[in-house]
């Protein structure tokens, strides 16, 4: 079936009015995450552009459809970036489409730099959708007052087009940074690698990065510890860590620019699961929890980020690893494969409800992404 791709705002409030018929909504297509939709195709690829950009006061307006690329290339030519560092799902799922700066809010798609400075909705100030009646809604941004009564941006940001197709953002940047010191540890432990970046994070050097791969690129468990800033600061900063870390191993420091970014490339894509077969998993939990979940998962393996608030897991073993979320809290989202117990983590009661109350508020007829959300085939 040929996807819609509306060219103008006006255009699509025109078909999602007219549609009495579900909508399969995409963006550009890298992130078919939660349980397939069965209707009609709806891209926002049409829907391109940067509308406004001012350096000076570190925002950016764009339409939702416009390539990641273009955003970050705008943004380098002038010495900013995306603060929260969003992943590229296309070599773990095996797309190929276009990331767009839409569809990085509308799954709130946020990287390793996520502990030290926020999610992608964070950095959301703005948003213009279509809802589910074909209405176009605005809030935030240039438009102060919130007359709806609910905080819009919040709201769509990570709402997978269940409550409205988004048409134009307006978020923050910042400026990039100058240099990059990696500290690397390799033979820890899941626990003792935990530990040791709960300490650094805990630490006041301002942890931009806090990893741990039960599997580097030679085989052996490698932590990593990123610290970000002018050249000065990172080498002070970098020393001080060691001496703080020395209890738990010998940490090196990385500060090649290439090979720094390569190894938060290979976190942030979960690189080492690409190219292989099985379920993966994404759990949001309690960092200290996490080296005892993983191994009642019995997963073939694992990929520690947030300082082990973020984990990635390979062909888990679903049931125990839902036992083990259950009894110590967290969130589980399978983002490949097909489990029979649901692609995202159950709610409770009243906040099922709740969503459900959303839903109906936004839209009535039951057309934007049905079932997305829900039990998984």
């Amino acid at each position: 079936m040929k996807d819609l791709r509306p060219e103008t705002e006006a255009d699509l409030a025109g078909i999602v009015r007219e549609t009495v018929e579900p909508l399969r909504i995409r963006g550009g297509g890298t992130r078919p995450i939660g349980v397939p939709v069965n209707g009609v195709p709806l891209t926002t690829a049409g829907l391109t552009g940067i509308e406004l950009y001012e350096p000076g006061a570190l925002t950016m307006v764009a339409r939702a459809g416009t390539p990641l690329s273009e955003i970050e290339a705008a943004l380098a030519a002038e010495g900013q970036r995306l603060p929260f560092e969003p992943m590229d799902h296309r070599g773990l799922l095996g797309t190929d489409g276009i990331p767009t700066i839409g569809g990085v809010f509308a799954a709130n798609v946020s990287g390793p730099r996520r502990i030290q400075c926020g999610a992608a909705r964070d950095f959301l100030l703005g948003v213009r959708f279509v809802d589910g009646r074909g209405e176009v809604i605005r809030n935030g941004g240039r438009v102060m007052k919130n007359v709806t009564g609910y905080d819009l941006v919040k709201l769509m940001a990570g709402s997978f087009g269940t409550l409205g197709v988004l048409t134009e953002l307006s978020f923050k940047v910042l400026p990039a940074t100058q240099t990059t010191g990696v500290l690397l540890c390799e033979g820890m432990s899941d626990e003792t690698a935990i530990a040791a970046l709960c300490r650094a994070l805990g630490s006041p050097f301002e942890v931009t990065g806090a990893a741990h791969l039960q599997r580097g690129l030679d085989g052996a468990p490698v932590t990593m510890i990123r610290l970000e800033g002018s050249e000065a600061s990172v080498a002070y900063r970098t020393g001080e860590m060691q001496t703080l870390l020395k209890g738990f191993g010998t940490f090196t420091v990385e500060t090649d620019p290439e090979r720094t970014a390569a190894g938060w490339r290979h976190i942030r894509d979960v690189i080492p699961f690409h190219d292989r077969t099985g379920e993966v998993w994404r759990l949001s939990v309690k960092p200290t929890d996490a080296p005892g979940i993983v191994a009642q998962s019995d997963a073939e393996e694992a990929v520690y980020d947030w300082g082990g608030g973020l984990i990635w897991l390979l062909e888990p073993d679903a049931d125990a690893m839902r036992t083990a979320i259950a009894k110590r809290g967290g969130h589980a989202t399978l983002i490949r494969g097909g489990s029979a117990g649901g692609a995202f983590q159950p709610l409770s009661g009243p906040v099922a409800a709740l969503q459900e109350g959303l839903r109906r508020r936004f839209d009535p007829k039951g057309i934007l992404n049905p079932g997305l959300m829900g039990q998984a085939a």
